[in-house]
């Protein structure tokens, strides 16, 4: 299209691919040979650098902050806590892993500017009214930013006519917005039934959008596409993967399907632009892009006007396909290619912008305001147009400017006495503004956490963050709970099976004490057994529509932070009332199944009753049962053990567990070979001391009588999906597992089939009878497999809630790849979580339905408390009866009664409780990150081997097991360390350069000292009897670190390597860990090689 007119062109020409490579590898050969403007001087942060330890050895006093930041956890902030969950929009987050760290993936493309990152195809900086040059932070002076005159450095966003005119047509897709953690420079945008994300590479084809808003993009033509990173064999790390993609988002959470073709004019007015904060290098003039802002970063091609938006058909395309379809068909077509596009409008901005965490950067404002001291008139005047910086701790959204005016008193009062440790201070900020004439957002400061190494401040942050709630809950709510002592209502009790005689035990961690599912077992002959489950009833107490139901939806979740539980329901009720604690009556919904010797289920009874458990068993306590390590001769002699209450000797408790962990092998068994998957990893587990600082850890692996419940559990889960999906079609609360990102899957195969390890990912039962057999051959090498699983993971996509309603033609996306059953939900736990109670509510609607058809129909039950024949709960569905005018009417009644939401609630329900559950998990990672870190700096120093995963001429990709994370080191550009990256084999080698090199190719940025890479030390200093002896003689790049002889068991003798360094994939080599940030930056763990060499 052309001149703004809606004209659907008829065809695209599609540019030769080989030619868009040639002026790609032309374009970054200009870029390496041109020099960098003096703003440059700051360290390229997409490779996760900083200029203080590149330039100087002692701006830090221990550690170095060379190797970048990772992520700090996602999450997404509420208005209200009034707000519930029918009307709380759904915006999702990437989950942030440990194993990342923020580097480009390539190192020709990016820039940084005061800490920001930017394309090289950026036009220059441009100087400004009254001032010679640029701030060495890349932002204006403090004092010459307002009123300068600036023009657009962004494209305009298109007005929401056009956006749903081109929505509808399908000339537009509408997708959530996620950043690379590596590289902020690269952002996805996934579509559904598109089988590869859409690359937005650069600052101007992202257009302002940050981490988790719901935006509006325009595909680039194919010739525009760029190659998928290590399919060229390019001099970049072959073995980087998109941050983005490690862990796939949940399909379906943005409406992306849109479909049509045609084009809309991109030439339209931004519809709420507002006056910049800073201008940036480079322009757009308001309808007209100029030439080097028009660039596109990803290949060098210039683009002009909308035309170059379209996606255009290919030769031969069937012409009636819609856009995704289209789309899809490319990217097939072209598997090397990866699509790229602009945002064009922001129709949903995240949540997660109204709570960033971060820090101040004060130290240049004070040395301006020192320089203009003398002049206090000036000074007041000036006041209004100062501003700071502001550094995120999650190196996907970009710096920011705050205005001093705007500063809390308090906060503004520290800086006006000169004080410096407001640096170390961890705040939150939320984007107010970015127009399109500013290169960086202007956000305003709304909480302090505390000091930024200190514990409680960085947990503060991270539920600020996530938006956890973790206020006391309000009198309101509190006034729903029933009165102190509670007792069963004798109603209760008539309506309900009485189970208080039946052998009834719970299996927990020792430290729960929300126990909310219990089991039981009876043999009823020598091949069957009556298994059952029983869960507490919390629907019973927590009504719908009440102020309590209102805040454990907005809650959704617990969460739980190793040493703190964030509760979604008061404590009166999931420790007490609901609580299966031993020894008391209990109200509970209760599922048994008949199962024979080979697993099948013969039938099933579900329903409401009463339960009195007789013990609290630890996973230990059934461990030892198991193995016959605690038997009846010597139960006596062991201690730790609950009490046992009622009638029960401990017999009857250790033959229980015993038969069901005989028949859990053989629901296990039966799982698998009905194509189930596990990726079964070891879990880190800290030790605490008084104060809650961790002081040492281990891995823990699950035993066997943590699988004991889990299939039980399984079972339960898969049996309440069944019921309440035949019972209520179109308002099930389900959850679903979609199948992994084939692509990745298929590169896994690859890695494997490279190594000599054979892998079939065919289905999802292959891949775990493959993973199997490689669990034997690799028996002698623990950490390679621990990596296979790892690597086996990251294909996988998130298993999400959903209403069966909507998905109603689709029911191919109901199932759950990873169980491989088709019908799934979560039942067992509603003490901690919400779509459990929902569920719940659900059976007994269905249950109440099927009471008033058998009443009905003069269907009685058995009461001689045998399992009598269901027709909605049982094995066999009544399809006949459930839609007969009687049973459409009880359904319906019972639905009514027990507050099943409308399909369309429902639907908004399961998104909210998706997104909860993400930001919980992102809470919960993120604070094992944090005890992780403090571990570190406790030790000061953490020797290990660590395994070569990534291989390339800049950096490693390392996986350390002790801590089960992976890291990068950089060696690229080091002083004192020669490269040499041997291409045809894949071999690094590392040795000590005799030569000096001042300055970086392309710029006067200084090289990175040694220390950056590699720790060395000198062997004289080495002591094989205790470990390092002489520490005082060893430095970090920017410090002094001593190991503590407090602890010596807590550094274990690790060789250190010798130069020249021969690396190799899955190589293993010495490492040294630390700690970095807290005061001075987000937390990041470090590692870098641990080296020894006389020439230290």
């Amino acid at each position: 299209m052309r001149g703004g007119s809606g004209v659907v062109e008829s065809s695209v020409i599609v540019e030769r691919v080989d030619d868009v490579d040639k002026e790609k590898k032309k374009k970054r050969r200009s870029n390496r040979r041109s020099k960098h403007n003096s703003a440059f001087n700051s360290v390229n942060e997409a490779r996760g650098e900083t200029s203080d330890s590149m330039k100087s050895d002692d701006k830090t006093k221990n550690l170095v902050s060379s190797m970048g930041y990772s992520s700090s956890k996602q999450g997404l902030e509420m208005t209200s806590n009034e707000q519930t969950a029918s009307n709380v929009g759904f915006s999702s987050m990437p989950t942030m892993h440990i194993n990342e760290r923020f580097g480009s993936a390539c190192d020709d493309t990016a820039v940084d500017v005061g800490g920001s990152t930017y394309s090289k195809s950026c036009p220059e900086s441009i100087a400004y009214p009254g001032s010679s040059k640029l701030c060495t932070d890349g932002f204006l002076p403090f004092h010459q930013f307002e009123g300068s005159s600036r023009k657009k450095l962004f494209a305009p966003y298109w007005p929401m006519e056009a956006v749903n005119e081109a929505l509808e047509k399908g000339e537009a897709l509408k997708a959530l917005f996620r950043v690379n953690a590596h590289n902020r420079l690269e952002a996805y945008c996934k579509i559904d039934g598109v089988p590869t994300d859409v690359l937005v590479n650069g600052m101007c084809s992202q257009n302002r959008a940050v981490e988790g808003d719901i935006v509006v993009i325009k595909v680039d033509p194919l010739g525009l596409w760029t190659k998928m990173k290590g399919s060229n064999g390019s001099s970049n790390n072959s073995t980087v993967v998109e941050d983005c993609n490690l862990v796939q988002e949940v399909n379906g959470l943005a409406d992306n399907s849109e479909k049509g073709k045609g084009k809309v004019d991109a030439n339209c007015e931004h519809r709420d632009g507002r006056s910049g904060v800073l201008p940036d290098r480079g322009f757009y003039d308001g309808t007209q892009v100029t030439r080097t802002a028009a660039y596109n970063h990803v290949n060098g091609h210039h683009q002009y006007g909308s035309e170059s938006l379209h996606v255009g058909l290919l030769p031969g395309q069937n012409e009636g396909m819609n856009s995704v379809d289209q789309l899809a068909s490319m990217t097939i077509r072209y598997p090397l290619k990866r699509p790229t596009a602009k945002v064009v409008a922001i129709v949903e901005k995240s949540l997660r912008r109204n709570a960033i965490v971060g820090f101040l950067n004060v130290k240049q404002w004070f040395s301006y305001l020192e320089l203009n001291r003398k002049d206090a008139k000036k000074n007041s005047v000036i006041l209004d147009h100062e501003y700071v910086t502001f550094s995120p701790t999650d190196p996907r959204f970009p710096k920011m400017v705050v205005f001093v005016r705007d500063l809390p008193v308090s906060i503004k009062k520290r800086l006006e006495d000169g004080d410096i440790t407001i640096e170390t201070e961890l705040l939150a900020a939320q984007i107010e503004d970015w127009s399109a004439e500013s290169s960086f957002p202007c956000a305003r400061v709304s909480h302090s956490f505390g000091r930024g190494s200190d514990l409680k401040p960085q947990i503060n942050a991270i539920l600020y963050e996530n938006a956890i709630p973790c206020a006391d809950f309000s009198p309101q709510v509190l006034s729903c709970l029933p009165s102190t002592p509670w007792e069963i209502p004798s109603k209760e009790i008539q309506t309900r099976r009485d189970l208080r005689d039946l052998c009834v035990f719970t299996i927990d961690p020792p430290t729960a004490s929300d126990l909310d599912d219990a089991l039981s077992v009876e043999k009823l002959s020598k091949d069957t057994f009556r298994v059952g489950v029983h869960i507490a009833d919390v629907s019973y107490f927590v009504l719908p529509n009440t102020a309590l139901d209102v805040e454990a939806q907005i809650r959704s979740t617990s969460v739980y932070l190793l040493q703190r539980k964030i509760q979604m329901l008061p404590s009166l009720l999931s420790e007490e009332l609901c609580s299966l604690n031993p020894g008391v009556d209990r109200l509970s919904f209760s599922m048994f199944w008949e199962l024979n010797s080979m697993g099948d289920v013969l039938d099933r009874w579900i329903g409401r009753t009463m339960i009195r458990s007789c013990c609290k068993l630890s996973y230990r306590h059934a461990q030892d049962f198991i193995q016959g390590i605690a038997d009846v001769e010597n139960f006596s002699t062991l201690e730790g053990y609950s009490e046992l209450h009622g009638q029960f000797e401990w017999s009857d408790v250790i033959r229980s567990v015993k038969y069901l962990h005989e028949i859990s092998k053989t629901l296990k068994e039966k799982r698998f070979n009905g194509g189930a998957l596990q990726l079964e990893s070891a879990k880190i587990v800290y030790l605490f001391d008084d104060d809650g600082v961790p002081y040492d850890s281990n891995l823990s692996e699950r035993m066997d009588s943590n699988f004991l419940v889990e299939e039980f559990m399984l079972l339960a889960n898969t049996t309440a999906a069944e019921i309440i999906s035949r019972a209520f079609p179109d308002s099930a609360l389900l959850r679903r597992h979609p199948e992994p990102n084939m692509r990745k899957l298929k590169e896994f195969e690859a890695f494997c089939r490279k190594h000599g390890l054979a892998l079939d990912t065919s289905s999802s039962g292959q891949f775990h009878q493959s993973l199997e057999k490689l669990r034997e051959k690799l028996k002698g090498d623990s950490v390679l497999f621990d990596i296979l699983i790892s690597y086996a993971s990251k294909p996988m996509q998130l298993a999400s809630y959903f209403c069966s309603g909507n998905l109603k033609d689709n029911l191919n996306d109901w199932g759950h790849y990873g169980l491989a059953v088709p019908l799934y939900t979560h039942f067992t736990s509603p003490l901690r979580r919400y779509p459990d109670i929902v569920v719940h509510r659900t059976l007994a609607a269905v249950i109440e339905a099927e009471e008033l058809c058998m009443k009905h129909r003069r269907v009685l039950k058995c009461t001689d408390g045998k399992v009598s024949k269901q027709c909605f709960t049982g094995t066999y569905f009544d399809k006949e009866a459930a839609v007969s005018p009687q049973g459409k009417e009880a359904l319906s009644s019972a639905a009514l009664k027990h507050g099943i939401p409308s399909p369309d609630l429902l639907g908004s329900v399961a998104a909210y409780c998706n997104e909860r559950k993400l930001a919980s998990r992102h809470a919960e990672d993120a604070c094992e990150k944090l005890y992780m870190w403090f571990l570190l700096k406790r030790r000061e120093i953490l020797l290990s081997d660590a395994r070569v995963l990534g291989l390339g001429p800049r950096f490693m990709s390392v996986y350390i097991q002790k801590l089960a994370i992976e890291r990068r080191i950089y060696y690229d550009e080091v002083e004192g360390l020669t490269v040499e990256w041997l291409e045809s084999t894949s071999t690094l080698v590392l040795s000590l350069a005799g030569h000096k090199r001042l300055f970086k190719r392309g710029g006067p940025g200084n090289y990175m000292a040694l220390g950056n890479a590699a720790w060395v030390v000198n062997p004289y200093d080495l002591s094989v009897e205790t470990g390092i002896d002489d520490c005082d003689a060893t430095r970090m790049a920017n410090g002094e670190v001593a190991l503590s002889d407090s602890e010596p068991n807590s550094k274990p003798w690790v060789d250190p390597g010798a130069f020249p360094l021969t690396v190799r994939m899955l190589s293993t080599i010495p490492v040294a860990l630390y700690a970095i940030g807290g005061d001075d930056g987000p937390l990041e763990i470090g590692v870098r090689l641990y080296m020894s060499s006389y020439l230290k």
